[in-house]
């Protein structure tokens, strides 16, 4: 048990110095010396986890796509109407990406890594299926149009989500990512929603960013604080 706790303790610590050091250099540009340097995980330690940089990318895509896996599916709450959750979790992922390195890094190594290989999933699938349910689950409930396709409305939101994502990383302003989705999400809400269910998801959407804003004071009134 100790020495699997400690195999495991190595991993992540791998894990998360990769991806510093791949945000920071670039996939392309870091070696695993500096992934051990970094990290205080010997080289043959790091080669009992990761053969090669291209495992080692591969397993931070997938850790990173578990953590968005795992938020977006506690976003989902049967007691609240179901596009709050939709509009929940777009909020949610940027947090993640905001806040969680190891988050930021999948979405930048996706495509890269995981391309040739469509069997291994993607976390844009996981939005799209998350979305679906949700979607089909606000028709019933009459929060949106009727003549609303669930799967084209998961579409839309996921690639939208993508959209945010990439405009804030290729702009270097993840901080910033928040308030455009509100404005995305105050300008495609007519197309979605019943006249009179607008103004509450309108002013939900606009409570959400508010909720994220104060999150990241908060983060960073403890960063201050710890240094």
């Amino acid at each position: 048990m100790v020495r699997q706790l400690r195999a495991e303790a190595t991993r992540s610590a791998a894990l998360r110095a990769a991806a510093d050091l791949f945000l920071r250099v670039g996939h392309a540009t870091a070696t695993l010396s500096q992934v051990s340097a970094e990290s205080g995980v010997t080289k043959g330690a790091l080669y009992f986890h990761f053969a090669s940089k291209e495992e080692l990318a591969r397993a931070l895509v997938d850790e990173g796509r578990e953590r968005v896996t795992a938020a977006c599916s506690g976003m989902v709450d049967s007691r609240s109407p179901a596009l709050e959750s939709v509009i929940g979790i777009t909020y949610s992922v940027l947090d993640l990406a905001n806040t969680d390195n190891l988050v930021r890094i999948m979405y930048r190594l996706q495509l890269e890594v995981d391309a040739p290989d469509p069997s291994r999933g993607s976390v844009f699938a996981t939005w799209q299926n998350i979305f679906s349910h949700l979607f089909e689950r606000a028709i019933e409930h009459g929060d949106v149009i009727d003549s609303l396709d669930a799967e084209t409305a998961s579409c839309l939101v996921s690639e939208m989500l993508s959209g945010v994502l990439m405009v804030a990383e290729g702009t270097a302003r993840l901080d910033g990512a928040a308030v455009r989705m509100e404005q995305v999400w105050h300008t495609i809400l007519p197309s979605l929603v019943p006249p009179a269910k607008l103004p509450y998801f309108r002013e939900f959407a606009s409570r959400s960013l508010s909720s994220f804003v104060r999150r990241q004071e908060d983060a960073r009134a403890e960063a201050d604080a710890r240094s």
